[in-house]
């Protein structure tokens, strides 16, 4: 187990964590009463970025241990955090406006490309090594 990953994977959380209190944060400040996901467009703005990131930590957050595990911990550690610096930036511009969305999210899903290519291509290396 890598204590870089490992620290990427807890980084990653937070961030997760932090945007969600933010949208329990909008939700009294606009007085969007749960169950309701509509109302003020700040308030959808904060639950797109929460639920956004949510969607893509999914398939981050594996690709980065295998990707560590099969190819280097370092390599995956690097992209996670640009997955980070990536999502951050997705979320500042969101909470701005839909339209400055873009640069943070291709940011993070071209470090999610990588890392879910780079863990492809090293599982399929160890098991060419291996002789399976």
């Amino acid at each position: 187990m890598s204590p870089l990953i490992s620290l990427v994977t807890i980084l990653a959380l937070l961030l997760l964590f932090f945007v969600t209190i933010n949208v329990g944060r909008a939700r009294v400040k606009y007085g969007v009463k749960a169950p309701l996901v509509v109302g003020d467009p700040i308030f959808e703005r904060a639950l797109r970025v929460q639920q956004n990131t949510l969607e893509q930590i999914v398939l981050f957050l594996p690709a980065m241990w295998i990707f560590g595990t099969v190819f280097s911990p370092i390599y995956a550690a690097i992209l996670g955090l640009v997955w980070i610096v990536g999502r951050i930036i997705y979320a500042w511009g969101y909470y701005q406006s839909a339209e400055k969305r873009g640069p943070g999210f291709g940011v993070s899903i071209l470090a999610t490309i990588a890392l879910i290519l780079g863990s492809l291509g090293g599982t399929i290396l160890q098991l060419i090594k291996s002789g399976i």
